[in-house]
């Protein structure tokens, strides 16, 4: 893969089924680096496998669609020329969309009423001069900070802009649409659903005393007219839950929950596998009400549930598990059995139900995005990565095992260049380690691995200690011990790798981003054998991180320590306590608009080696956040993948590429 291939990068969102499954209809977006957007439109596709999928909208940004009951029409967000995005209706029959909101800002997340005669969905809702389209940001009034979570990365301010839950009745004749608040200003609203009646809807949100102060989320029973939200969960009466997601049952008899125990003071997040809970319900004169606590029908230390995975098939619920660089869909029951509906080598990234067939978007080794119908054998309806795989450039990552100094099972993958246009080796070899760090690489297709292959470079990766996929007790061996097992299961990867004849074990670099900027830099604290690193995003300082960090004031002190109380500790896991023995040549990206890990991080990093007399170089990219490498600007992906390469050209030089017949 060429860094030039990125707008053949084509990946698919969660799909919308017909009620009768005849068909779904889907978002697919790509990176346009004509335009310098991300491009998005809607595909119909039909299940029967007689006719193939085609486009439905084009040349938008167009995302998030939803059938309506009687499909007959789709709902979805659409953005013109990179302004907010805004609800549309599409008839399926034929017509133009029609638009329904002129929202100040974005709209997310609509979903069709079950009587279809409504949408919901969240939009943020300014203050009044603020955030106005074409004004001076620089002139608006100060803003008065009273709690430490106050901002997001590529959002910025938020409590100037409260996310609410917006109603909106479908217009009849020559009626307009009137969008209405359903929610007040004082609730920052991360997720909605309609209650099976069409009058009451769930949403989640902070709601308890503190909840700026903690990470727990309520589920909150709301009516459409507006009245006082009703606690499904309340944080404030002691429940630990950080509710993700609540989804209720086609009969209304409980809610399924995708939520997190966070312990007492609301904070133990380090670890702990999201899961799926049931909760419940009696419907009374007053409407829908909880009956007793929620109850968790997956396993604590094992099972890690993927939220916006999640839908509700009749009382059931489908979600996500993330399981060894896999994320598999289980089928959920209300007294706990689970059934798995995919396999290993999957990566299920969104799942739909009706009328007995459940739909996924996933990836895979040789596909950004895809739909499969699942069931006794999946089958793939819709792939959008043909044009990428004709490219003849995509390589097929092998698995790979290890085993840590202390017994420990390490997995990842090694991905080589193709033969055919490398020669046999050995290739130069690149570490890549990957953010989090509770998070995992997975069997999907991934385009860092693929530029890095296409360039001549062995990739070596994998899901040290501390990453998710393998149960609790493996996320959390890395809590206050940063540096520690996850620096022995990297390496031990790395050396197993280089086993191989055809890995050059005499150059190697290592590159990482977010907590892999965090690790990479802290292995060129550690040995010298590295020829090279790019330290990109880089969590490098915990001191300066709190505070200056989107999530500084709980993240550090919890997965390293406090300063305040135990600087000993902190120094023992700071790559910058330790920066003065670093002599390896390092390359630091960072994004001047990242709020996750702020610029200031890979700025004294930077400093620091320059003052030491390291071949360092600082690249900064504005306008961008945390994402860049994912969802940032086209052009700036292209430029960051087309500095990374020369980096590596300047520090481990490739043969040059073979000819080969027909290139």
């Amino acid at each position: 893969m060429l860094p030039t291939d990125l707008d053949l990068l084509l990946s698919c969102g969660t799909p919308s089924l017909l009620p009768d499954a005849r068909a779904a209809v889907v978002a697919v977006s790509a990176p346009d680096l004509q335009t310098d957007r991300d491009q998005g439109r809607l595909w119909w596709v039909p299940l029967d496998g007689r006719d193939q999928p085609r486009p439905l909208t084009h040349a938008h940004q167009d995302s998030a669609p939803t059938c309506s009951p009687d499909g007959r029409s789709v709902a979805f967000c659409r953005s013109v020329d990179g302004g907010p995005a805004q609800l549309y209706v599409l008839p399926l029959e034929g017509g133009e969309p029609v638009q329904l909101t002129r929202s100040a800002l974005s709209v997310s997340a609509p979903r069709f009423s079950p009587d279809g005669r409504s949408l919901v969905y969240l939009a943020r809702d300014p203050q009044d001069g603020r955030y106005v389209a074409g004004g001076d940001p620089d002139a608006e009034p100060p803003r008065l900070v009273t709690s430490p979570a106050y901002r997001h990365d590529n959002l910025g301010y938020y409590l100037d802009r409260p996310r609410r839950v917006w109603v909106v009745d479908l217009p009849v004749g020559d009626q307009d649409a009137e969008p209405r608040p359903v929610s007040g200003p004082e609730l920052e609203v991360l997720a909605v659903e309609w209650w099976p009646d069409s009058q009451h809807l769930v949403a989640v949100a902070g709601a308890h005393p503190g909840h700026q102060e903690d990470l727990r989320q309520d589920a909150l029973l709301l009516d459409r007219t507006g009245s006082t939200p009703v606690p499904l969960t309340d944080a404030g009466r002691g429940s630990p839950l950080g509710v993700d997601r609540a989804l209720p049952t086609s009969d209304g008899a409980a809610v399924w929950l995708l939520a997190t125990d966070l312990g007492p003071d609301g904070l133990d997040f380090v670890g702990q596998l999201a899961g799926a809970y049931r909760l419940a319900v009696e419907v009374t004169a007053d409407g829908p009400r909880a009956q007793g606590a929620p109850v968790r029908v997956t396993d604590a230390d094992h099972v890690e549930a993927v939220p916006d995975s999640a839908v509700v098939d009749g009382s059931d619920l489908l979600v996500g598990v993330e399981r060894h660089g896999s994320v598999h869909a289980v089928r959920l029951t209300g007294d706990g059995t689970s059934t798995d509906l995919s396999g290993a080598g999957t990566v299920v990234q969104g799942l739909a139900a009706a009328n007995g067939v459940v739909l996924a978007s996933v990836g895979t080794a040789e596909s950004a995005g895809a739909l499969q119908l699942l069931g006794a054998e999946a089958r793939t309806v819709a792939d959008w990565s043909a044009a990428l795989r004709a490219t003849g450039r995509l390589v097929r990552p092998t698995v790979l095992t290890a085993t840590a100094p202390d017994g420990a099972q390490v997995r990842g993958w090694v991905a080589r260049p193709d033969a055919g246009r490398h020669g046999p080796g050995p290739y130069p070899t690149v570490l890549m380690i990957h953010g989090g760090p509770y998070a995992q690489y997975t069997h999907a297709l991934f385009d860092e691995v693929q530029v890095l292959a296409g360039a001549g470079y062995a990739v070596v990766y994998g899901n040290p200690r501390g990453s998710a996929g393998a149960g609790r007790d493996h996320a959390r061996a890395i809590e206050r011990r940063m540096g520690t097992v996850d620096t022995d299961d990297v390496l031990a990867l790395l050396d197993e790798a280089l086993t191989a004849p055809d890995l050059d074990e005499t150059r190697v670099g290592v590159m990482g981003g977010s907590y892999g900027g965090y690790l990479s830099a802290w292995l060129t604290t550690r040995t010298d054998r590295f020829t090279a690193a790019i330290v990109e995003r880089g969590f490098l300082d915990p001191v300066s991180f709190v505070g200056s960090s989107d999530i500084g004031w709980f993240f550090g002190l919890r997965y390293v320590g406090d300063h305040a109380s135990d600087p000993e500790l902190v120094a023992a896991q700071s790559p910058m306590a330790h920066v003065g023995r670093v002599r390896t040549p390092t390359l630091v990206i960072h994004s001047e608009h990242d709020w996750r890990c702020p610029v200031e991080q890979g700025q004294r990093w930077f400093v620091e080696l320059h003052r030491r007399g390291v071949d360092v170089r600082l690249l900064l990219f504005p306008g961008e956040g945390h994402e860049l490498s994912r969802s940032g600007r086209p052009t700036h992906r292209r430029a960051r993948f087309e500095h990374v390469l020369a980096w590596w050209a300047e520090h481990l030089p490739v043969a040059q590429p073979m000819a080969r017949t027909g290139d």
